[in-house]
């Protein structure tokens, strides 16, 4: 619930951004235009996300036939979880890794990495696997998309405004323009940064939520925090080369950005996750 909740406020505080932005720059109409815009964008990536992220990575679903052994994992924590069961895809890549994709429930798939299933015992897989399952869950590509339609909003206001700074808007008449010009070179300067630090603050704190949802449905907090250990090992010395924008779909980041600041990573440092896991572990009794 306070992921939940934090979630919430800052999404709140993202389309505050978008309402403030917009009512200096252009009033009711440029923040609806820029929305408008924005939505349109974001809604084929919405609905198109599971096809076009699997077919980037060259995934392919993984039949019963296949790998039976993984199918009946994958119904047993869908069961639990209370929702359909995805499909499920292999992604050819040597970094252990996962993702889940798809709007909705309904029209969900997880994939897993070569890489993965090399490295990772049956209980650590599953608490892997019930991480991303509840990603489908929580419904966190269509949080993932509003928090993007709202920044990327934000992003074509403040394009307005410098394009308007540049073909002289506001310098023959300052005194009836609610910006000045340095108060304009401030907002087309920091107004971005805050937007894409509240962009990855939810992202963060769904992942914080995808754990903590995942322990439950797992039955085994220990079993996820063994995994996440495991990965982020291997991935900080085999960094991928994927696509940026989607490198918050992954259980851990590709990329590796624990390198980077904190406020500007998709997801929370490794440590705190497994410390937060450890707890819930002990909440259930589970350590002393």
């Amino acid at each position: 619930m306070a992921y939940m909740l934090r979630t919430a406020v800052l999404l709140g505080l993202l389309t505050g951004i978008l309402l403030f932005i917009g009512h200096l720059i252009g009033g009711q109409t440029g923040v609806v235009i820029a929305f408008m815009i924005a939505a349109v964008m974001n809604f084929m990536s919405y609905w198109f996300s599971d096809k076009i992220v699997l077919s980037m990575y060259g995934a392919k679903e993984i039949s019963y036939e296949e790998a039976p052994w993984l199918h009946r994992i994958v119904e047993e924590l869908s069961r639990r979880a209370n929702i359909p069961k995805p499909r499920i895809y292999l992604v050819p890549m040597e970094q252990p890794n996962a993702f889940a994709t798809g709007r909705g429930p309904g029209h969900s798939a997880v994939a897993v990495t070569r890489g993965i299933l090399d490295i990772l015992d049956e209980e650590e897989l599953k608490g892997v696997l019930a991480h991303e399952l509840s990603h489908i869950k929580n419904r966190d590509v269509l949080v993932a998309s509003i928090a993007a339609t709202i920044a990327g909003a934000i992003s074509m206001l403040v394009n307005w405004l410098q394009w308007a700074l540049i073909f002289g808007w506001g310098r023959d008449d300052e005194d009836n323009n609610p910006l000045s010009l340095m108060g304009s070179i401030l907002l087309i300067i920091i107004t971005p940064i805050i937007a894409a630090i509240i962009q990855m603050a939810i992202s963060r704190s769904r992942e914080y939520l995808a754990d903590e949802t995942g322990a439950y449905i797992c039955g085994c907090p220990l079993a996820l925090a063994k995994a996440l250990e495991k990965i982020h090992n291997y991935v900080t010395r085999i960094p991928e080369k994927v696509n940026e924008g989607t490198a918050h779909l992954f259980i851990e980041n590709p990329l590796k950005g624990d390198s980077l600041m904190e406020l500007f990573s998709t997801h929370p440092p490794t440590e705190k996750r497994i410390a937060r896991l450890v707890e819930i572990a002990r909440k259930m009794g589970q350590v002393a």
